[in-house]
This record gives C-alpha cells, sequence and structure tokens, in this order.
C-alpha cells in the first residue's frame, strides 16, 4: 500500500447543510410481482409497509396488482424530519413490524377463540366473501387457494398459513391487533 493522503474538507455553511437536508436519498428498489403475491407479503419481504409501496406506485386499491407488475419499492423509508436548526435535522424511521416467528411450542391461549376473531374480523365468518383477490373466511389470497374455495379447503389452507407465517393462532391475533391485518 502507499502513503497516499487523502484530504477531506469539512464544510460547515448553514446553506449549503440545508441543501443537503433538503435532499433525501433514494434506495429504491424494483420488484416484479410474482403469481401469489400480496401488497401485505411485499412489503413485509422488503421490511417497508404497505401504504408507502402503494404511494410509490399510486395503487388506489391495496387489493388490486397483478403478476408481471413493476412495482418501485421505497427502501429508504423516507424519513420524517424534524429540523432543529437549518443545519441539523433528527431522523425518525419508521419500519414495519415483522410477523413474528416462532420456533417454540404455540401459545397456550384459546385456539378456537383466537380463529374465531380472525374470522369474524376478516369476513363476519362468511366462506362466500370476497375483497379483490382476498377470499372466504379468513380473506386468503386467492392464489393460496388454488381455485378450490371450498369451506373444508379455506380451513386446511388458513390452517398451515397461520402455523407456518406466525406459529399459532393467538399469535396471528396478537400480529392482527397491532397491524390491522394478518
Amino acid at each position: 500500500m502507499n502513503n497516499q493522503k487523502l484530504k477531506l474538507a469539512v464544510i460547515t455553511a448553514a446553506p449549503i447543510a440545508t441543501m443537503f437536508l433538503a435532499h433525501t436519498a433514494s434506495a429504491d428498489e424494483t420488484y416484479t410481482v410474482q403469481s401469489g403475491d400480496s401488497l401485505s407479503a411485499i412489503a413485509s419481504k422488503f421490511n417497508s409497509n404497505i401504504d408507502s409501496i402503494a404511494k410509490a406506485n399510486n395503487i388506489h386499491d391495496i387489493n388490486q396488482i397483478y403478476s408481471g407488475q413493476e412495482l418501485t419499492i421505497p427502501t429508504d423509508k423516507k424519513a420524517e424530519k424534524n429540523y432543529t436548526s437549518t443545519a441539523t435535522a433528527v431522523t425518525t424511521y419508521k419500519a414495519a413490524p415483522a410477523a413474528p416467528k416462532t420456533t417454540s411450542a404455540p401459545a397456550t391461549g384459546n385456539t378456537s377463540s383466537a380463529k374465531a376473531w380472525i374470522a369474524m374480523k376478516e369476513s363476519t365468518n362468511n366462506y362466500n366473501a370476497r375483497n379483490g383477490r382476498y377470499i372466504g373466511k379468513y380473506q386468503l389470497d386467492a392464489a393460496y387457494l388454488n381455485g378450490d374455495f371450498s369451506p373444508a379447503n379455506q380451513e386446511r389452507v388458513a390452517e398451515n398459513y397461520v402455523k407456518s407465517r406466525y406459529g399459532s393462532w393467538e399469535a396471528a391475533k396478537a400480529f392482527h391487533q397491532a397491524n390491522g391485518w394478518y
């Protein structure tokens, strides 16, 4: 390694600092929607949130995305800034909560109660409920149901989804209560 010296210039003038504070660097990513994707799953995958993705892509109905659609995923969390002077700023990041992953046994609460609570919140217990691409009692993505919208398949798929994503219905309910979706 040669002994080259690196010279750094430090500029402290307030007008220049203000110029830098007004600019937000963009580290956005592009994602191509795959069959079976939902906006909530994409937001979770990128540790983002549904609202910021919807806003960045002018999506008015968060239940209406399609395979092959190119989405801009805001990954820099478009920070909220609280200015304390023209030269300094405090930045606060709001990250979407990740779904809890459990490796231990499911909670010992009343599973049927938590499951019934989610079904009531999602569809008022209606196997025929539809909201865009979300189907049935648990409002599962139609792609998860593979064309079989029968009550038996909805129950089976819901059990598998909740077990793999949350570990238990109690954990899914807790997540729903904190985030408004599961």
